[in-house]
């Protein structure tokens, strides 16, 4: 995973954070969701074709 990876997940999960109201002890779960997401972006965009836009 590179570097830029780790900034976006890592500033997702910052963004996941903050909307649950900042909760203390939850790191790892806002970092998952964060990867989930983020892969789950990628897909939908790998996916779209010129005739699925």
């Amino acid at each position: 995973m590179s570097q830029a990876d780790l900034d976006e997940i890592r500033a997702r999960a910052y963004e996941l954070w903050e909307q649950a109201g900042k909760p203390e002890g939850r790191i790892d779960e806002f970092w998952f969701q964060a990867e989930q997401q983020l892969k789950e972006e990628r897909v939908r965009h790998e996916l779209k074709t010129p005739d699925s836009l």
